[in-house]
């Protein structure tokens, strides 16, 4: 029958967008969330979800091209935009936001935790979370760059945990990657991606544990990259982003990638390379990683301290238009 209550842990970036995208695919969503300042976080962004789904659905309407399609809002061969309205208006309205654990939970068939990428945050929530949860809940996480092995015994349901991760502007870039660890049973890999296909993702399976998954293995070196460029005074954001899009005809940049992403995003992978053991550190610069993580972390740390973290917040790298 399928995943029909859909819990997401976290109102982020992606948080909100997964909500969004499982609301329009007509699940029933709660965002649980840890404060009522959270709240008032989240709130703008189903908003601005709301607003961009119904933008892409006319701009769809209008053309067929590959460019703007999304086939996470609807395949070209069976698009009707007023039924996709529809669909994008229900969906605003079927989003609870709750703070107490126990109700948001309470029905869970799968419940989805998008919190920060850092690991001793994610090991606490799996711990508050293992007595509340209904022997027939799936839980996933939706980590961009941390192992589920590493937290499978704190969430005392190890067969059925896994990840599941989305790429940002899941709507149009509708990539759903699937990975297990050595202690989760098939049947809750098949759910997963099962479910994934009934919200409009495409899924991926990805065999073997690794930390980036498919496509942040590709994507972190690539910002890093450009953030170590700009971290040595070898160019800055605009000359680097241009760089790239004319070299390419990507449409974005690095650093507009960073700003969508969140800058407290790079500042949690930035630190992860900081931290590492002085005794490894210089043998990964000697290596593979001959990188400014300091300098790095500093740029998006400053940026962070005047409130500057990204396109959601109207400022990162760039600034944005609030309209």
């Amino acid at each position: 029958m399928g995943f029909k209550n859909v819990v997401i842990a976290g109102g982020g970036v992606l948080g909100s967008q997964i909500a969004f995208q499982a609301a329009y695919w007509g699940k029933d969503v709660t965002i649980w969330l840890r404060s009522e300042s959270s709240i008032s976080r989240t709130r703008p962004k189903i908003e601005a979800l709301k607003a961009e789904y119904e933008k892409a659905i006319h701009l769809m309407e209008k053309s067929r091209s590959v460019s703007i399609w999304c086939n996470g809002i609807s395949k070209v061969d069976s698009f009707d935009s007023k039924v996709c309205l529809k669909r994008v208006a229900d969906a605003y309205k079927r989003i609870k936001i709750e703070l107490d654990i126990h109700k948001a939970c309470a029905d869970a068939d799968i419940v989805i935790e998008s919190m920060a990428e850092i690991a001793k945050e994610k090991t606490a929530f799996y711990k508050m979370l293992a007595p509340v949860l209904p022997e027939k809940t799936v839980l996933v996480t939706n980590s961009s760059t941390l192992l589920p092995s590493k937290f499978a015994a704190a969430t005392k349901r190890p067969q059925k945990y896994l990840s599941l991760h989305f790429a940002n502007h899941i709507w149009k870039q509708n990539i759903a990657e699937i990975m297990s660890h050595d202690k989760t049973d098939k049947q809750y890999v098949d759910q997963v991606v099962a479910f994934a296909k009934e919200i409009g993702m495409e899924p991926v399976l990805v065999n073997k544990e690794k930390a980036g998954y498919l496509l942040n293995s590709l994507l972190v070196p690539f910002l890093l990259c450009a953030m170590d460029l700009y971290a040595n005074g070898v160019s800055d954001p605009a000359s680097i982003d241009k760089a790239w899009k004319i070299s390419t005809s990507s449409p974005q940049g690095p650093f507009e990638i960073l700003d969508i992403v969140g800058l407290e995003t790079a500042a949690n992978i930035c630190e992860k390379y900081v931290s590492v053991p002085g005794f490894i550190s210089p043998l990964l610069k000697k290596m593979m990683f001959p990188y400014n993580f300091k300098g790095m972390l500093k740029i998006v740390r400053d940026k962070i301290a005047q409130g500057k973290t990204g396109k959601a917040a109207g400022v990162g790298f760039y600034k944005y238009s609030s309209k």
